[in-house]
């Protein structure tokens, strides 16, 4: 059986990462979509296991410490984190995975498995960047201005990334990843175990 491959798709804040993984969904179903766990109360209508794996603090460090996590962050006192077993589980019965996490995590995940597809999408700027964020009025003039300054910091990580991509228009951006990750499939860095094989037939 052929294993799985793992994509870690980051993009700032704003950028529209959401839209473009709800359209990504429609054109491969079977796709698995990676669940995080964390140590925060669910909200209401939150489902244990769907929107996140909801642990103790013992429990999350626990995975931490025995390296059952894949990527883990601090964010506001609370812990999230990607557990290993589940994504490793997918991967090897065959079963693509995304990764939906921000650099530093990502970095996490590029160290401990480097066989990862990592992709990052960027805006067409990051004036274009500010007016999406602004739009939204959702939040104050001070919070945007700390996601544009994260958002830079992001985007200087993306060098680390595999590709690198710009959503300037939905459905192109979607077809962008959607032709990435088909292609990925024939990387080096993957397909290590099928150039074995061949020699092994020698």
């Amino acid at each position: 059986m052929t294993k799985g491959v793992l994509y870690v798709f980051s993009a700032p804040s704003g950028c529209g990462k959401g839209t473009v993984l709800t359209e990504l969904r429609k054109r491969m179903p079977e796709l698995k979509y990676s669940v995080s766990a964390t140590t925060r109360a669910p909200r209401e209508g939150e489902v244990d296991g769907v929107h996140y794996y909801f642990v103790s603090r013992e429990r999350f460090d626990e995975l931490v410490e025995t390296g059952g996590m894949l990527e883990h962050a601090t964010f506001c006192g609370n812990s999230y984190g990607t557990p290993k077993e589940k994504v490793f589980e997918c991967l090897d019965n065959g079963i693509d995975v995304i990764l939906e996490i921000e650099t530093k995590g990502a970095m996490m995940v590029k160290e401990s498995y480097p066989e990862a597809v990592m992709i990052f999408m960027l805006p067409p700027s990051i004036g274009e960047l500010r007016n999406r964020l602004e739009n939204r009025h959702s939040e104050t003039e001070e919070v945007i201005d700390g996601r544009v300054k994260e958002a830079a910091r992001e985007i200087a990580v993306a060098e680390n990334y595999d590709y690198v991509f710009v959503n300037d228009d939905v459905s192109e951006a979607v077809e962008t990843l959607y032709r990435i990750m088909t292609v990925s499939k024939n990387l080096v860095k993957i397909n290590q175990d099928l150039i074995k094989g061949v020699l092994d037939k020698c």
